[in-house]
């Protein structure tokens, strides 16, 4: 392909100014051969890197392109590419790419750090248990900060599943709109976890009409936002209403006015099971909307410093790599098939079968079990998230979770389970959804990693913990061990897979709540054996020195994580009651039970399992 050239005027200059000012002494008089234009004749050619001079002006002739004398003495310059300059042009395309990618991410990371310092609640500042992201103008994950993969994976279907019911209602996202949602039936996780999404418009001056760049969202878990038990994780309850406040997708700023005082606020504490602290929940709201504002000027300056169609193009290509990674491995795999099945405590099970042909992979869920009577009920974005997130371990390489692995990639769903529930336009009819989040998205990791003997199962659920009353709400989740790989054993006492949380440090724990940490400690011994050990699990013990509701919603307290390859399962977890007199009472997985001043509970979360017979 011929083109015309555009001589770029920072390389004349880096050329030609030595030449004005011969006394600089970095110039070198033989760094490139120079041609005097006018003593040239008609079929004169000569190649770059070389100058042309004139009386009355020079041009740098870059390397790749050729110089042909016209009949008229002027100059054609034409770009023949050889292998050694479209090597050089595909080095530029991976050095921008990567450039880019850090681009984007910092993006993602300044917006979680604003999220942080101005948030209230101890599970924001603390656990930092929220996630940022960065969408194309298609509403697709570009790129994020290394928050939490079950919040990340399903940011893009939750941001299209709300656009699409905006364009629905008549009333599409536009400049200085915020919108708000925690409803699965829309991509939210489970109740708690409200997410915030927001357009991002050129804002360059002249424009007719502004031009959208991308999105950025964020995704918050509340300690509190109603429900029938103090941290909005009922364990029995049976439908969506009754697990807390139900937010629709709906704008919480509309052509930037903010709409708390005028309609949200009513909406917290007028449901059913209305918001314990209003006051908490306001407040990381607003943090969450600084944290819009902080990633929106940044991708807009972004857009100003390198072009709108640049940035788009890049946002392209980084899902282009994504998919060409995984298409590498599933050359790899071609033709093969892999399953698996796994089942909760209370045995519902996970079926699942991987079948690569063509590059591509589709992964099939019938046989699961059908809708949960209770809790544990996933939702489409959640199975999109564990897919997304094993994918990316599947590849082994370092590139960003986005949603171009997930383009050769098939779902096949049951009509009805509880990875694929049917929600209702009424909230009191929709299926409890609160532990899909947390403790299916668990399992459907691990379930994927069996089937595809990447890994022993690690301790496969997040123990989440909480405790309050009628003014409170505290949530945490806990670690446990990991499980071991061929080559590597796992790690002990950590958070694995789709959470990513802190633990709230002791001293704030004791100030801001009426309770006492007794012990916190490693679990000796709970990991299983093998050639390579899986992780050990983690002891949490806890008094309260006020009435308050305690609940817990766990797994794998019936069902042992598996070992792989010979290797022996985890040790499952274990609660128990202790009275102030040295009684001692064993507390089933999922419970939720009023304790006394001077009880306490301790918890011993499962061990990983090992790879490999010893």
């Amino acid at each position: 392909r011929v083109k015309v050239a555009t001589v770029a005027i920072s390389e004349v200059e880096n050329v030609l100014l030595p030449l004005l000012c011969p006394a600089k002494p970095s110039f070198q008089t033989d760094r490139y051969p120079a041609y005097d234009w006018t003593a040239l004749q008609p079929g004169d050619t000569f190649s770059g890197p070389a100058l042309l001079l004139n009386i009355t002006s020079s041009v740098f002739v870059a390397t790749g392109w050729d110089v042909v004398i016209q009949g008229n003495k002027t100059a054609r310059i034409e770009w023949m590419p050889t292998a050694a300059t479209q090597d050089k042009a595909v080095d530029n395309e991976v050095v921008q790419l990567e450039l880019f990618t850090q681009r984007f991410r910092a993006i993602a990371e300044e917006m979680g750090a604003q999220l942080q310092r101005t948030a209230f609640s101890v599970n924001v500042k603390e656990r930092l248990d929220f996630s940022c992201a960065l969408l194309d103008a298609d509403a697709r994950l570009v790129a994020n900060a290394p928050h939490i993969p079950v919040h990340l994976g399903s940011l893009g279907v939750c941001a299209r599943l709300v656009l699409a019911k905006l364009a629905q209602d008549g009333t599409p996202l536009g400049p200085g709109d915020v919108v708000i949602t925690n409803h699965p039936a829309y991509g939210g996780s489970h109740l708690p976890d409200v997410t915030l999404l927001q357009g991002v418009f050129s804002d360059e001056a002249g424009s007719d009409e502004p031009i959208l760049i991308g999105y950025v969202i964020n995704r918050a878990h509340h300690a509190e936002i109603g429900g029938k038990t103090p941290g909005s994780m009922p364990p029995d309850a049976t439908s969506l209403v009754e697990e807390g406040v139900v937010l629709e997708p709906q704008f919480i700023v509309r052509q930037g006015v903010f709409l708390w005082e005028s309609d949200l606020a009513h909406r917290f504490t007028n449901a059913p099971y209305p918001t314990r602290a209003l006051a908490e929940n306001r407040a990381d709201l607003e943090a969450a909307l600084a944290s819009l504002r902080a990633g929106e000027m940044a991708l807009q300056q972004l857009a100003r410093a390198q072009g709108i169609a640049t940035v788009h193009h890049y946002m392209t290509r980084l899902q282009q790599a994504a998919t060409e990674a995984i298409q590498t491995v599933l050359a790899q795999h071609e033709g093969q098939e892999f399953s698996a099945t796994e089942s909760l405590d209370d045995d519902h099970h996970i079926c699942t079968k991987l079948t690569v042909k063509d590059k591509r992979l589709v992964i099939d869920f019938r046989g699961t079990s059908g809708m949960h009577p209770n809790n544990l009920n996933a939702n489409i974005s959640i199975l999109h998230s564990a897919v997304l997130y094993v994918l990316r371990l599947w590849v082994e390489s370092a590139i960003p979770l986005n949603e171009g692995l997930m383009a050769p990639v098939e779902l096949v769903l049951p009509g009805s389970s509880f990875l694929n529930p049917v929600f209702s336009e009424n909230p009191a009819e929709c299926p409890a959804v609160v532990g899909g989040n947390t403790e299916v998205s668990q399992r459907l990791v691990d379930t994927l990693l069996k089937a595809l003997g990447l890994a022993a199962c690690s301790q496969g659920t997040m123990n989440n913990f909480l405790f309050g009353n009628d003014t409170l709400g505290y949530y945490e989740t806990i670690g446990g061990g990991a499980g071991a790989v061929r080559g590597m054993a796992g790690r002990s006492g950590v958070h694995q897979h789709m959470t990513n949380t802190k633990l709230t440090d002791p001293e704030t724990l004791e100030r801001r709540y009426p309770v006492r940490l007794w012990r916190f400690s490693l679990r000796a011994n709970s990991g299983g054996t093998g050639q390579w050990r899986g992780g050990d699990g983690l002891i949490r013990e806890i008094e309260f020195l006020a009435p308050m509701q305690a609940t817990l919603l766990s797994q794998h307290r019936v069902q042992a994580p598996y070992g792989l390859a010979g290797g022996e399962p985890g040790a499952v977890g274990k609660q128990t009651l202790i009275f102030p007199g040295g009684g001692e009472e064993t507390l089933p997985g999922i419970f939720t039970r009023l304790m006394l001043p001077g009880e306490r509970i301790r918890l011993e979360t499962p061990g990983g399992g090992g790879v490999g017979e010893r």
